[in-house]
């Protein structure tokens, strides 16, 4: 299968062949409708929502960073500020979302970015043999053990979800 016939974004084919991930390409899935947010995803695929990995892009004092964070969470941003040592921590605007990854909003992955940044990765990721995450574009999404996903994309494991009140 060709990356134009898998859909997958063709800098996240150069990424996963370069990270020796040549077998990931056969198992992503394209879809006629958009999955840019976790629900959608969960509902293409037919899994949990906790099972979508969100790639997030935050400003952490000014700095682009990555969160990996389970799709039924939400990232509490003074978690996030207390890992990193930050002044300030604030969702990224699309143009830095784009500028640092390469990729647009709702097909972000894991890895495969343009630039370098740190990666968190939430704990919760683990609760699940498998989670879903983006193959670079709003209509794919790839399967992958989420430690081996973790070690791919260089993430440091955290405790960064919002916990109920």
């Amino acid at each position: 299968m060709t990356t134009s016939e898998s859909g997958v974004h063709p800098r996240f084919a150069e990424a996963l062949a370069e990270l020796g991930l040549d077998d990931v390409t056969p198992r992503v899935r394209r879809f006629p409708d958009a999955t840019r947010t976790a629900a959608e995803a969960a509902a293409a695929v037919g899994c949990e929502l906790s099972q979508i990995c969100k790639s997030l892009i935050f400003a952490a004092d000014g700095v682009p960073v990555l969160v990996l964070m389970d799709g039924a969470s939400r990232v509490d941003l003074e978690r996030v500020r207390e890992e990193l040592g930050a002044e300030k921590v604030t969702r990224a605007k699309a143009d830095v979302v784009r500028e640092a990854t390469g990729y647009a909003i709702g097909g972000v992955p894991p890895f495969g970015h343009r630039t370098k940044t740190r990666v968190l990765a939430d704990r919760s990721l683990l609760d699940h043999d498998l989670v879903w995450a983006a193959a670079g574009t709003p209509y794919t999404v790839f399967p992958m053990e989420p430690k081996t996903l973790v070690a791919h994309a260089g993430g440091t494991l955290v405790d960064v979800r919002e916990q109920p009140v």
